[in-house]
């Protein structure tokens, strides 16, 4: 099953350089069943890993070998969402722990891998661990990155307070920027995310199309158009194809009510990544052209998708299909980690079940860190129209209307409504 963070920040390996011992091909770490699934993995033409695969095998540098094969296959799953690649990572942390026991550098590459993997409580303590051993400056980022996803934005921005103080660079810029979009500073986010572009390292390139995408996408919610766009071409120049980049692109012209000239670049978009997000925008964009038969074929792409269960229940749930299946998912979800979008999917697949009073509660500690996000307050204003709060309704529908330039069609249509439905028989 492959799996995909909120916010995938882009990992940028840091190696520890731990002296690698001279080390022979009968030496136990050589035989290691992780090292050997680490060198024989196939990531079809990347000729980085497989010039980092044969120094392993070859016994060049062999630890610095498997610590960088652990994040370019990272970067692989992320890129491919294919989560086998986290499992080849995985084996990499294996294998330079076989090099050099309890090395912090495999226990930090873990701590990685387990965190994309949605293991939060397992990245937790290897991150608590790691920070009562040294003050290096990515133990702070990955204890910030798995206390966000549990909710417990307090404690992640003291981790990245830490993460500031100690090293003011890419890493620490990106996660000051999505924790004050989290707190509604959309100002201080785009401040944030600009110097984290100004600081990436050029070499990096997936770094830097990251960051451009983002800046492009918090540009789009402050409906700055021509300034999102500028940021599209520029990630785009880094990464051609670059997926979030051209979701973003196909968002734009949405909100230009250029929608036919969307549906390129959105395909585009869920080719390079068919996660729900991209194919459920696609399929939006296909049924605002009355294109029926392609947008359901879309769609049952859609149901058959396991990949991001989260977003599967947002999808239901605005669409009102299967909304017992919307809550299901959700709540399986909120097993995993509260954050707030993840108390926003299923207080508003309560609200489609008609479940309006479990939806506010759970509303509302959605809405406590005062995220300014379009979606959220679509649900809002609809739970609160259903609870019968008029005036809460009608506040956060304006809210909502300010971020219009964000919201899918299935979206604003639920706006124009204004209420919740009842859930389908």
């Amino acid at each position: 099953m492959k799996v995909v963070s909120l916010v995938a920040i882009p990992l940028i390996a840091v190696s520890v350089q731990a002296c690698d011992r001279n080390s022979s091909p009968a030496d136990p770490a050589f035989q290691s069943r992780a090292c050997l699934v680490t060198t024989a993995a196939s990531a079809g033409d990347d000729a980085e890993i497989a010039k980092l695969q044969a120094d392993l095998r070859e016994q060049r540098s062999p630890a610095r070998a498997a610590e960088q094969l652990g994040y370019r296959f990272v970067s692989k799953a992320r890129l491919s969402n294919d989560a086998g690649f986290y499992t080849v990572a995985e084996q990499a942390a294996s294998c330079l722990e076989s090099i050099h026991p309890d090395d912090p550098a495999a226990l930090l590459l873990r701590g990685h891998v387990l965190h994309q993997m949605h293991r939060f409580g397992e990245a937790e303590a290897i991150a608590r661990r790691l920070v009562t051993k040294r003050e290096f400056v990515l133990d702070f980022g990955l204890l910030g990155d798995v206390l966000m996803e549990q909710g417990r934005l307090t404690e992640a921005a003291e981790a990245y307070q830490k993460m500031i103080d100690l090293k003011p660079f890419y890493q620490s810029y990106t996660r000051a920027a999505h924790l004050r979009w989290l707190r509604g500073d959309l100002d201080g986010a785009i401040e944030m995310m600009t110097a984290a572009v100004k600081a990436a390292s050029p070499r990096d390139r997936e770094s830097v199309a990251w960051a451009y995408a983002r800046l492009a996408m918090y540009q789009l919610q402050r409906g700055r158009l021509t300034e999102a766009e500028r940021h599209v071409a520029a990630s785009l120049q880094y990464v051609p194809d670059y997926a979030a980049a051209l979701l973003v692109r196909g968002r734009i012209l949405l909100a230009q009510d250029k929608t036919a000239d969307a549906i390129g670049t959105l395909e585009k978009a869920a080719h390079e990544n068919p996660l729900t997000e991209y194919n459920w925008t696609l399929a939006d964009a296909l049924r605002s052209l009355n294109r029926i038969d392609d947008a359901i074929s879309i769609e049952r792409r859609i149901l058959a998708d396991g990949q991001d269960p989260r977003t599967l229940a947002l999808y239901l749930s605005t669409r009102r299909e299967d909304v017992g299946r919307a809550v299901a998912l959700a709540r399986e979800e909120l097993q995993k980690r509260s954050d707030i979008f993840t108390l926003d999917a299923l207080a508003w697949a309560l609200a489609r079940a008609g479940n309006i009073d479990e939806a506010s509660a759970l509303m509302t500690r959605a809405l406590a860190e005062g995220t300014e996000d379009g979606r959220l307050f679509v649900h809002a204003a609809a739970i609160a129209a259903a609870a019968g709060r008029s005036e809460d309704a009608a506040r956060w529908a304006r809210k909502a209307r300010t971020f219009r330039f964000t919201l899918l069609p299935s979206e604003l249509g639920v706006l124009r409504m204004g209420i919740v439905p009842s859930p389908r028989a």
